[in-house]
């Protein structure tokens, strides 16, 4: 049976470069590994044939004997489609690394030990301690250094452990899956290269055990809602003396009754009675550094305009630069009026209709609405 054209088989058209070669090539690879197909003898021979025909073209010379005479370049004893490897297939330059990143865990030597496992946790806190820094004791669920074994895992702390038997203190062991050989971490030894003798009875071997423990995190200044901040080896001990985990903090900022936070600026909804927006004045509002600054409100101030306070609001990280505070004004429509107060404003409105020059915005409006009704009345 006539083998099928190389560039045929990875999809790609004669004048293919080496990227998109290597590209089709990983594309291909993923769908019919064997990891992904176990038993499927048809995926492995796909397989197989992905990587001759990339093992060909990915190399220059090979490529080249191969645009000229096709399989006879390799046959009876041409140069070898396998690359060197009597006509079978090998990874040569980074393939075995792109398996490794694809199908397996990356490749740890000399049997080191697996570090102990990061841990999450979560702390509340206000506005204020937001804008200002502050410390927060978190309380976790960790594991910690075996005390009765120093973490050695074993009840002989001095000469505990020796090399495991599976792997030969390697930490990785190999198995034939078909024609491909795979590797992974030592079931028996987990990766470290070394099985313990006498378990400690307190630990189990082990190395560690189960305890909750107390951390103090600093907060720093400006930090923002979601934030997430390591602190470093203070995750769970690693097993048998292995390097310890980090810890995560998740720092979530509770909603404030007074301000609300854009980044590094800061906003704060003031309510104004209609004579303080109309006549103009000054305001007192809170500022989140707990002071208090005077606004001065300008004559005719409608609901909406806003007023800045520079550099009072969060500061940014990491740099010396402050956000702003704006005020939002609401103006706000008296109720419950008392009999004076309505024949003030009854007063009031029969001097605006008179003068019509207290509401802009009001005239204006009326008079676009007459001249709609006018246009409809004569169209």
């Amino acid at each position: 049976m006539a083998k099928q054209d190389y560039y045929a088989i990875l999809g790609v058209e004669r004048t293919a470069s080496a990227d998109e070669l290597k590209k089709a090539y990983r594309k291909l690879a993923m769908v019919y590994h064997p990891d992904r197909n176990p038993g499927d003898v048809s995926a492995e021979q796909k397989f197989k044939e992905i990587n001759e025909a990339y093992d060909v073209l990915k190399d220059e010379q090979k490529r080249s004997a191969y645009d000229r005479y096709g399989h006879a370049a390799f046959e009876n004893g041409g140069m070898g489609a396998g690359g060197g490897m009597g006509g079978g297939f090998g990874f040569e330059g980074g393939l075995g690394d792109i398996f490794e990143q694809m199908f397996g865990q990356a490749r740890r030597g000399g049997g080191a030990a697996q570090s102990g496992n990061d841990i999450k946790a979560a702390v509340e806190i206000d506005l204020a301690q937001a804008f200002s820094g502050t410390k927060v004791n978190v309380r976790v669920a960790t594991r910690i250094v075996c005390d009765a074994c120093a973490g050695s895992g074993s009840s002989d702390k001095a000469n505990g452990s020796e090399a495991c038997g599976t792997c030969a203190g390697s930490g990785r062991v190999r198995s034939q899956q078909g024609f491909f050989l795979v590797e992974r971490t030592c079931p028996t030894c987990g990766g470290s290269g070394r099985v313990v003798r006498n378990p400690c009875r307190i630990c189990a071997g082990a190395g560690t055990v189960a305890r909750e423990k107390t951390l103090s995190v600093q907060i720093p200044a400006g930090v923002e809602d979601g934030t997430r901040i390591r602190l470093s080896g203070e995750g769970e001990a690693g097993p048998r003396g292995a390097p310890p985990g980090d810890l995560y903090v998740h720092v979530a900022i509770r909603p404030h009754p007074i301000f609300q936070r854009d980044g590094a600026n800061i906003y704060c909804r003031v309510p104004l009675r209609m004579t303080q927006a109309a006549l103009g004045g000054e305001v007192e509002v809170p500022t989140i550094d707990g002071t208090i600054s005077k606004v001065k409100i300008t004559p005719g101030t409608q609901s909406g305009d806003q007023f800045r306070l520079r550099a009072k609001g969060f500061s940014v990280l990491r740099s010396t630069q402050r956000g702003d505070m704006y005020i939002q004004v609401a103006v706000e429509t008296p109720q419950n009026l008392t009999r004076r107060q309505r024949e003030l404003l009854e007063e009031f409105e029969k001097e605006a209709a008179v003068h019509k020059s207290g509401s802009p915005e009001h005239e204006g409006f009326f008079a676009k609405v007459k001249d709609f009704l006018k246009g409809v009345a004569e169209g």
